[in-house]
């Protein structure tokens, strides 16, 4: 693909480094955006560097935040003891998007994987162990992918929170072992969370 404009090869350079877009769309959208007043352009920037610049991890949950704790987790109309454990943001804006569950959440930033270097401690597990000290978690909802690695995590958290009286759940299996939370349909996402029984038994 060749440019007139080094300028515009760059914005190509830059759209196209996101994940799933391609030369051509990112061509498409450098040009939309050169259609547009600079008004629009600088407002479109502004957005995305105050978002990187400002955007935090809630201090109780580890969901993104713009305040140190998440609107989520200040809703007082929510079942604080009610913690649904998820791998990452993407799997908890799933569960959010059926809106069958209001409780609050837990999101651990992976599975423990030791072939990828992944253990217990690159994870957010130590928070989640105190919550659960505290006495603010009845029940844990295991909401994670069901794949080797998955139920490897699930088994690691049931053994350190469950001697701490907290009842440990998992989503009903409307999910197919081996696939991920996010691209499971809203009805079967909502489903299994509402159906969700007790781990081990």
């Amino acid at each position: 693909m060749h440019f007139s404009s080094i300028l515009i090869e760059k914005g190509v350079e830059a759209f196209s480094s996101l994940p799933g877009i391609g030369k051509k769309t990112a061509l498409r959208l450098v040009l939309h955006l050169l259609k547009q007043d600079k008004e629009f352009t600088e407002r479109f920037s502004e957005a995305l560097y105050k978002m990187r610049r400002d955007i935090r991890t809630c201090e109780q949950c580890h969901n993104l935040s713009d305040d140190p704790t998440c609107r989520i987790c200040t809703d007082q109309r929510r079942d604080q003891g009610l913690v649904c454990v998820v791998e990452n943001i993407r799997d908890l804006m799933a569960i959010e998007d059926t809106g069958q569950f209001r409780g609050v959440y837990h999101v651990l930033g992976g599975v423990i994987s030791p072939i990828d270097g992944i253990g217990p401690d690159e994870l957010t597990i130590d928070s989640l162990v105190t919550r659960c000290e505290r006495g603010d978690v009845k029940e844990a909802i295991m909401a994670i992918s069901p794949t080797i690695e998955g139920e490897t995590t699930v088994f690691y958290l049931a053994k350190k929170i469950k001697p701490l009286g907290v009842q440990v759940s998992s989503i009903a299996r409307g999910v197919a072992f081996g696939g991920d939370l996010e691209y499971a349909d809203e009805i079967t996402l909502g489903r299994s969370i509402i159906a969700r029984t007790p781990y081990g038994e």
